[in-house]
């Protein structure tokens, strides 16, 4: 009998898991995830205590401090089942302008919840970033360790698909360009090795659509110096400004909002390219630190988070 009332409150725990419409009106400051949210919905039923749950909770810790490292793209195919909780966590490293995209598809007799947490390793114990239901993504802001942590919900038997994938957190900013049009890495020596190139170039017809690698607003449409006509966008949220050089026609005004994808104006040669191919130069920069190497922001999805150039 006990087993039937605790299975009927699981399921009802379960529910509300489930339930987005009602985890989106849930206060920032009460719960961090969905994760947390079940586990509270847990307490307040007087299961917590119980030797299954406590299982379940215990899982989700052991998970963390036993995660595998993986490189991604990485699939795995997991079993669960109802009468032995488990937590499965991966350890992945992304270089700054990368996220990790994580996916999650359950076989199961009823619904499952999935729960799908990101976490940065601490000194003390592991710092929780974002938690969600089913999929889940995060961006890294330094080159940086990511624990993902994915648990399926109590008394479910069936199989876990789990797919982990890096991706740019910016769009290709050149349309129609190949990966191999890009030839030119930040750092490369310029003048004779007396400075650095601060950007990457990116080589395509003349003529070829510029586009907004993110949404931000436009602060300078301009000419001279070694960019010739140039474009620089300030995106608020990571506080990044975005460089676009080199350009044979400016589409857009200072001011304009643009969104990731507009076009911002055509691939050219001024400025100091007037003696090379028609190409982008694309540079991002950080207030306090200077220039930043964009190629991970734009590295196309499938490239490992661990590869070099």
């Amino acid at each position: 009998m006990r087993r039937v009332v605790v299975l009927s409150a699981l399921l009802a725990v379960a529910w509300l898991a489930r339930d987005a419409r009602w985890l989106a009106q849930l206060s920032p400051l009460s719960y961090s995830s969905p994760h947390a949210e079940y586990l509270a919905a847990l307490e307040r039923s007087g299961i917590a205590e119980t030797p299954l749950a406590m299982e379940w909770i215990a899982a989700s810790t052991r998970a963390l401090a036993q995660a595998t490292r993986v490189t991604l793209p990485y699939e795995r195919e997991l079993p669960f089942a109802g009468e032995r909780p488990a937590a499965y966590a991966f350890r992945i490293a992304l270089n700054r302008g990368q996220r990790v995209d994580v996916m999650t598809q359950v076989s199961t007799a009823v619904p499952t919840a999935t729960f799908v947490d990101l976490f940065e390793p601490g000194t003390d114990e592991p710092s929780h970033e974002t938690g969600a239901l089913l999929a889940g993504q995060y961006e890294a802001s330094a080159d940086r360790d990511v624990i993902v942590r994915v648990q399926p919900e109590l008394l479910r038997d069936g199989q876990l698909h789990i797919s982990l994938r890096a991706a740019p957190a910016f769009r290709f900013p050149v349309a129609e360009a190949r990966w191999r049009d890009l030839q030119s890495a930040f750092g490369d020596p310029r003048d004779g090795g007396r400075r650095e190139h601060e950007g990457v170039d990116i080589f395509a017809r003349r003529g070829t659509p510029v586009l907004s690698a993110t949404d931000g607003i436009v602060t300078r449409v301009g000419e001279g110096g070694l960019g010739g006509r140039l474009v620089w966008v300030w995106n608020p949220g990571r506080g990044l400004r975005l460089y676009y050089a080199h350009l044979d026609e400016q589409l857009v005004t200072t001011g304009e909002r643009v969104k990731a994808g507009d076009v911002l104006g055509t691939v050219g040669n001024t400025g100091n390219a007037r003696t090379t191919s028609p190409h982008l130069h694309f540079g991002i920069y950080e207030r306090g630190r200077g220039a930043i190497d964009p190629y991970w922001f734009i590295a196309p999805p499938g490239i490992a988070a661990t590869s070099s150039r």
